[in-house]
């Protein structure tokens, strides 16, 4: 099994890349918020991989960070998700955002994905809660009410006219308290996305 690449950026295709290791060319998957984050051609990339092994063929899929790829790991475990939906995933999502949509049972959010519709997304927030540890998200949204605060406000950001990625990402930043009402969670969500 390949766990690292280390050589040249040979070439940056629009879903991966090319890492060029002492003359073999690796063509390598990653998500497209990696590939936004690498350098440029020529210059030397480390990648965490991880080798996909089917009858037909042999796949890299890589990663800035061992997170990701754990991660990646962990997601071709739920059932029904293929590896090109687990980098759909990882491109939509950082893991802690991530994790806090599972934390929140936010199926709507996980829908937005290409190829992931509302059964698939209720599967993964049922897979990924029993085999990540989130105590450190627990918190923020704790319980069924806390839940609904950050629903309420992700509705009412979308119904403003805001992208999906721009909620998510203002749901992301908002400040850790249980006793937030759901207006004072919108504000400081609007500052968030005001700040940008």
């Amino acid at each position: 099994m390949i766990a690292t690449l280390t050589g040249e950026l040979a070439e940056i295709l629009p879903d991966g890349a090319v890492i060029d290791v002492n003359g073999v060319g690796y063509r390598v998957f990653m998500p497209s918020s990696a590939v936004a984050k690498l350098p440029k051609r020529g210059a030397k990339a480390k990648v965490h991989t991880h080798t996909h092994v089917r009858e037909d063929a042999i796949t890299l899929f890589g990663f800035l960070g061992t997170e990701e790829r754990d991660l990646f790991d962990v997601l071709i475990s739920v059932n029904g998700i293929g590896p090109k939906n687990a980098l759909a995933i990882l491109s939509a999502y950082t893991p802690a955002n991530l994790r806090r949509s599972v934390v929140a049972e936010d199926l709507a959010a996980l829908t937005t994905i290409p190829g992931i519709g509302k059964k698939t997304a209720a599967r993964i927030v049922l897979e990924l809660k029993e085999k990540l540890a989130l105590p450190d998200l627990a918190i923020v949204i704790d319980g069924p009410s806390g839940r609904a605060r950050l629903a309420e406000v992700r509705d009412a950001l979308l119904q403003l006219g805001y992208s999906t990625t721009e909620a998510r990402d203002a749901l992301e930043q908002l400040p850790e308290s249980e006793e937030s009402t759901t207006e004072e969670l919108l504000r400081n969500a609007l500052k968030e996305l005001a700040a940008r």
